[in-house]
């Protein structure tokens, strides 16, 4: 079996700060590097040209999957891997890809890895999502959406066990906002998922009443892959929760239970809204709900980790405690420190009943 060849596809702007470090990190992977750049005004194009003779201008037309399938028109190799120029390759993980390099089968279409996000404070991934990471180039797979933008793979998939981390440098800004908006403005018509990600923009930017109209129309129009509609559900509730309007609240979490079993992460919500009106006993049903239910990793790409884990024990320590049961609120207290063990609340906690007992 001949080892196949990588071509690395990146689309950039204004990326001199961490550019460097992510073709570092894959260097030794990708046989071919192509950068697509939209605009740079900063050093990026040079820092570029310094790794790869393959750099390109793409002139921006608010469309990012344009953008994203010009640099895969320029692969010339068995597959391409694609990556933003904040994610780094580790070395573990650049050593799977090098394995993997040498025994892929011909017949794998594309490589599913996952997308860490956020760690807690034992470098243990927080937030992780999936993604088609390594595509065969031949099968000319497109990408779709002008923002938020999917690649879209069929044909025989491999889950690996490969990592992608994402190390975040940049401010959020409102670009994206704005992109939608001015589609808006212009008659674009917008698909499901343009909706449900037109409806996170707003929500991200503090319009909590628009997210909230948003996130309705998707998940009204019923053609919503039913992780999204999951997602959106937890996402309007939150809206919600802003706004006090508890009982709706109530219902967005609810109603995401008719797409799959329940979540930890609307459990904890739903014993969030509880918790504030005070009702401390249905607050405990739902916070144990979500130290339950099975982390949903072969069903959702989106996992928010600590709402299966410690989260739900810390706030059962916090219920139990209000409700004068400091024995039981202790235990799940020691529960959470299994997991975060140096978390300044599980510290706080610690002290409080060893001054309880002191008395």
């Amino acid at each position: 079996m001949a080892n196949i060849s990588i071509s690395l596809c990146m689309i950039v702007k204004n990326e001199e700060d961490t550019l460097a470090a992510c073709l570092t990190s894959v260097g030794e992977v990708a046989d071919e590097i192509i950068i697509i750049d939209t605009g740079s005004t900063d050093k990026t194009k040079q820092i570029a040209a310094s790794f790869t003779d393959h750099v390109y201008d793409f002139e921006w037309i608010d469309d990012f999957a344009a953008a994203r399938n010009f640099a895969f028109s320029k692969a010339t190799k068995d597959y391409i891997l694609w990556l933003d120029a904040d994610d780094i390759v580790t070395k573990e993980n650049k050593q799977k890809i090098l394995a993997l390099k040498k025994t892929l089968p011909t017949d794998v279409d594309s490589v599913m890895m996952s997308y860490h996000l956020s760690f807690d404070e034992r470098g243990n991934p927080s937030f992780s999502s999936r993604r088609n990471r390594l595509v065969k180039r031949e099968k000319n797979f497109r990408w779709i959406g002008f923002v938020h933008e999917y690649l879209e793979v069929w044909g025989n998939i491999l889950q690996s066990d490969i990592a992608i981390v994402h190390k975040k440098e940049k401010v959020h800004n409102d670009r994206n906002l704005r992109i939608y908006e001015k589609a808006l403005e212009s008659g674009h018509s917008f698909s499901p998922r343009d909706k449900y990600y037109f409806a996170n923009e707003c929500k991200d930017h503090g319009l909590h009443e628009r997210a909230i109209e948003w996130y309705q129309k998707f998940l009204d129009e019923g053609k919503g892959w039913s992780e999204d509609n999951i997602q959106a559900c937890g996402k309007m509730s939150d809206c919600l929760i802003q706004t006090k309007e508890w009982l709706p609240a109530i219902r967005s979490c609810l109603k995401s239970f008719e797409y799959d079993t329940p979540r930890g992460e609307n459990c904890c919500r739903l014993g969030s809204i509880y918790l504030q009106r005070h009702d401390y006993e249905r607050a405990i049903f739902w916070y144990k709900l979500a130290t339950q239910v099975d982390l949903p990793e072969t069903k959702s790409p989106f996992i928010e980790r600590s709402s299966y884990t410690w989260l739900p024990h810390l706030q059962l320590c916090l219920c139990y405690d209000r409700v004068g049961k400091q024995s039981e609120a202790n235990k799940h207290n020691e529960l959470a420190a299994e997991f975060v063990p140096n978390h300044p609340a599980v510290l706080y906690n610690r002290k409080y009943f060893e001054d309880l007992e002191g008395k």
